[in-house]
C-alpha cells in the first residue's frame, strides 16, 4: 500500500477502488505486528477492525452515506472507554476490568465511520511525561528506541510516528498530548478545557483533563476534532459553544500579531538547538510581515508548582475509587477488610501513582488545606487572568513545546523533580484552559524531533488550526 497524505487522499483512493478498506486495515496491522517492540498497543482489536473495514466497505460500494471519518484507521489511549473492551489506565488495580458503555468521544469516532484499530500504552492513570510509568513497560521512540517518547500519551504519539495507525487519541493534562508530539514529530492539540466531552475519560484530575488528537497532517487533526467536539448530555462540564468546520477553515488571510515569552527562550534549561529553531521561526513570521514581540510573563516559575498542588489534590480524590471492592485488581492475601483496601491499592498501584496519592492527600489535609490548596487556587486564577489578558492584545503565543529533545530512557526516572520540570513550557495552557498545539519544527543534532508550541485564547481553535497549518507548510 502507497503512503496517503491526508485522510481526505485515502478517500479518494478508496473510492477510485484504488484501494480496499480491508487492505488498508490489514497493512497497519502489518506495521503493529512488525513493530511490537515499540510496546505502543496494550491491545489490538484485529477482528473486529477488519469486520468493521468489509462492512464499510459494503456501504461504499452500495452507495450509502458515508461519515466524515470513514476509512480513519485509529487508535485510542487505555483511559478512553469502549463497550465490551478492557481498559486499564495502564495500571494493574484495573485488571480484568470491561466496560459497560462507550465515551463520548470514542462514540463518535465510531457514528463517522471510523476504525478503532486498538487501546494505547500510556503512562499509569496519565501520571508522567515519558510513558515510562505503565505497569505493561514503557513504549520506545521509533526514531530512537533507546529513547521516550514522552508522556503521557507517548504510545498514542508513536503509533502516528511510525505509521501503526493514521490518528490516535490521547489526553492532556498537563501537556500530555503535545509533549509527546513534540518528541515524536507529530501533531498534537489539546483544545480548549470543555470543547471535548470527558464522559468515558478515566479521570486524573477533573478540571485539567483534556481530550486531544493525534496526527500527521493538520486537516486531518481537525477534521477529527470537529467530529469529538461539542456539547453532550452526559458531561455537565462541556460547553455549548457551536463547533466550526475547522477542517474547512484552514486559510490565513492577514497579518497575524504573536507574542513569545521572554522568560521561555532564556529559560537555562532549554536546550540551545530547540532555542535556535523557535527563534528562526518567529524570524521567519517577522519576515512574512507578521507582527513579533517579546513579551514577559513573570509567573512562569509558578505554573508548575500550582499545576502539580492541585493536580495531586484532584488525583487523591479520584483515585479513591480504585479500592478493590467492585472491579479491578484485589490482594489476594487480603485477610480482612481493612487490609483488603491496604493490600489492594498498595500492590494494584505504581510507584509515581502513589506518589501523587500521597502529595494530594497532604495538600487536602485539614492543616495544609489553605496553606497549598486554597493559595494554589488563587495563583491558578491569576495565571489565567494574565495568560487571557494576553492573548487579548496578540492572536498568539509561540514558545518551544518542550526544554529538551527526547532523553534516554531511565535518564530521570530517579528523580521525580527533574522529571516534572519537561512540563515546564506546556502547563500554562491547562492552568489557563486555553487551546495549545504542537507541530513539528525540525529535529536536533541526533536527528530528534523539536516541537513548536502555539497558544490562542479560548474557543479558537479554528484560528490555531490555520495558523498551524500556515507554519507547517512554511
Amino acid at each position: 500500500m502507497e503512503s496517503y497524505h491526508s485522510l481526505k487522499q485515502l478517500q479518494h483512493q478508496l473510492k477510485q477502488e484504488k484501494y480496499t478498506l480491508k487492505s488498508v486495515v490489514e497493512h497497519y496491522l502489518k506495521q503493529i505486528n512488525e513493530q511490537k517492540h515499540l510496546n505502543v498497543f496494550l491491545d489490538v482489536y484485529e477482528t473486529e477492525a477488519l469486520i468493521k473495514a468489509e462492512n464499510l466497505q459494503e456501504k461504499l460500494e452500495a452507495g450509502k452515506p458515508l461519515g466524515k471519518l470513514f476509512g480513519l484507521v485509529i487508535g485510542i489511549k487505555d483511559v478512553l472507554v469502549q463497550k465490551g473492551r478492557e481498559v486499564r489506565s495502564a495500571s494493574r488495580i484495573l485488571e480484568g476490568f470491561e466496560s459497560q458503555f462507550s465515551g463520548t468521544a470514542v462514540q463518535r469516532l465510531l457514528d463517522e465511520d471510523a476504525i478503532i484499530i486498538g487501546a494505547q500504552n500510556c503512562d499509569e492513570f496519565a501520571m508522567g511525561s515519558s510513558n515510562e510509568n505503565s505497569a505493561y513497560g514503557p513504549t520506545l521512540n521509533a526514531t530512537d528506541n533507546s529513547r521516550v517518547p514522552g508522556g503521557s500519551s507517548g504510545a498514542s504519539a508513536v503509533a502516528v510516528q511510525a505509521g501503526l495507525c493514521m490518528a490516535s487519541l490521547g489526553t492532556d493534562t498537563g501537556g500530555s498530548v503535545r509533549q509527546p508530539a513534540a518528541f515524536c514529530g507529530v501533531v498534537g492539540i489539546k483544545p480548549t478545557y470543555s470543547r471535548v466531552s470527558r464522559y468515558g475519560l478515566i479521570a486524573f484530575a477533573s478540571s485539567f483533563d483534556c481530550i486531544g488528537v493525534f496526527s500527521t497532517v493538520i486537516e486531518d487533526n481537525a477534521l477529527i476534532l470537529e467530529v469529538i467536539a461539542g456539547h453532550d448530555d452526559y458531561d455537565s462540564t462541556v460547553s455549548t459553544e457551536e463547533v466550526p468546520l475547522y477542517a474547512e477553515s484552514l486559510q490565513v488571510n492577514k497579518k497575524m500579531k504573536v507574542a513569545y515569552i521572554k522568560e521561555t527562550l532564556e529559560n537555562e534549561a532549554l536546550q540551545t538547538e530547540i532555542k535556535e529553531a523557535t527563534v528562526s521561526k518567529l524570524e521567519w513570521l517577522k519576515g512574512q510581515g507578521h507582527q513579533v514581540e517579546e513579551v514577559r510573563f513573570p509567573h512562569l516559575d509558578y505554573v508548575l508548582p500550582t499545576y502539580y498542588i492541585l493536580t495531586t489534590a484532584e488525583a487523591s480524590t479520584n483515585l479513591s475509587r480504585f479500592d478493590g471492592v467492585r472491579y479491578g485488581y484485589r490482594a489476594p492475601e487480603a485477610y480482612n477488610m481493612e487490609s483488603m483496601y491496604k493490600l489492594s491499592r498498595t500492590n494494584g498501584f505504581g510507584e509515581e501513582v502513589k506518589r501523587r496519592i500521597m502529595l494530594g492527600t497532604f495538600v487536602l489535609s485539614a492543616s495544609y488545606f489553605d496553606a497549598y490548596y486554597t493559595k494554589a487556587q488563587k495563583v491558578r486564577r491569576i495565571i489565567r487572568d494574565e495568560t487571557r489578558n494576553m492573548l487579548s492584545k496578540y492572536d498568539f503565543i509561540v514558545m518551544p513545546t518542550t526544554p529538551s529533545t527526547a532523553f534516554p530512557l531511565g535518564g530521570k526516572r530517579d528523580n521525580p523533580a527533574e522529571m516534572y520540570l519537561e512540563d515546564i513550557f506546556t502547563v500554562q495552557a491547562n492552568v489557563s484552559g486555553i487551546p495549545a498545539i504542537s507541530i513539528p519544527n525540525g529535529t536536533d543534532a541526533q536527528n530528534l524531533p523539536i516541537g513548536l508550541q502555539i497558544m490562542t485564547d479560548v474557543f479558537k481553535e479554528s484560528e490555531l488550526y490555520a495558523f498551524a497549518d500556515y507554519l507547517m507548510k512554511a
